[in-house]
């Protein structure tokens, strides 16, 4: 996909802000950078714990990979307004309806042949930390486009307050998640289960890692 280098400035800009105000005026650190592809599609899949998320992650990637997009899908409530809608758009946000979204899966699909994107397993944020379980239209999606999937830990930002100083908080990337195995499996619901459910894992062993793993949250 083709995007502007205005646009592109635009949004490494608007994360360099975040990040002065995440990394300096607070204490958000960012470890494993170095496991983020510089091109192809590239899916980074996060725990799901605050409303921060979603700003600090560019930031964390846009660090290491400046001019660059990355992609994200959004709950359609927060496109309703108009200059809401132009904010978040610009920045690489999309709407996406409750349910099944077929008009939002195939962005989906065409964004991960050789874009950034990130997504939350989960569906839902679970400000106790526990990790929930993940979504099986993440494994069918997984399965459909082969992209490179990086497991991605967020430590302590859902007991962020804005405006804060010197809050503590850590975004983890992790070595990329292999499913060569379960790709040979046939197209169907019991092999998408398994793939997300491997990457749940995935994340689970980054957060406790990290000493922040907490246990699961219930189906």
């Amino acid at each position: 996909m083709k995007v502007s280098l205005l646009r592109r400035v635009w949004v490494t800009f608007s994360a360099y802000v975040v990040g002065i105000y995440a990394s300096l005026l607070n204490r958000l650190e960012v470890r494993g950078g170095q496991f983020i592809p510089g091109s192809g599609g590239v899916l980074l899949a996060s725990n799901h714990i605050s409303a921060y998320e979603t700003i600090f992650l560019p930031w964390a990637v846009l660090r290491s990979h400046p001019l660059q997009m990355l992609w994200a899908p959004a709950k359609e409530e927060l496109f309703r307004k108009p200059f809401q809608r132009l904010i978040y758009s610009s920045w690489g946000a999309f709407p996406v309806r409750r349910g099944r979204d077929v008009k939002a899966g195939k962005v989906l699909n065409d964004l991960l042949q050789d874009q950034k994107v990130m997504l939350f397993p989960e569906g839902t944020r679970h400000k106790d930390g526990r990790l929930g379980p993940g979504n099986r239209g993440v494994g069918k999606l997984i399965f459909d486009t082969r992209p490179t999937v990086i497991p991605t830990a967020l430590v302590g930002l859902n007991h962020w307050r804005f405006p804060s100083l010197g809050a503590r908080g850590a975004i983890v990337f992790g070595a990329q998640v292999h499913f060569d195995d379960l790709f040979t499996l046939e197209d169907c619901k019991e092999t998408h289960q398994l793939i997300v459910e491997r990457l749940m894992e995935s994340i689970a062993a980054l957060l406790k890692q990290e000493g922040a793993y907490v246990g699961r949250a219930e189906k």
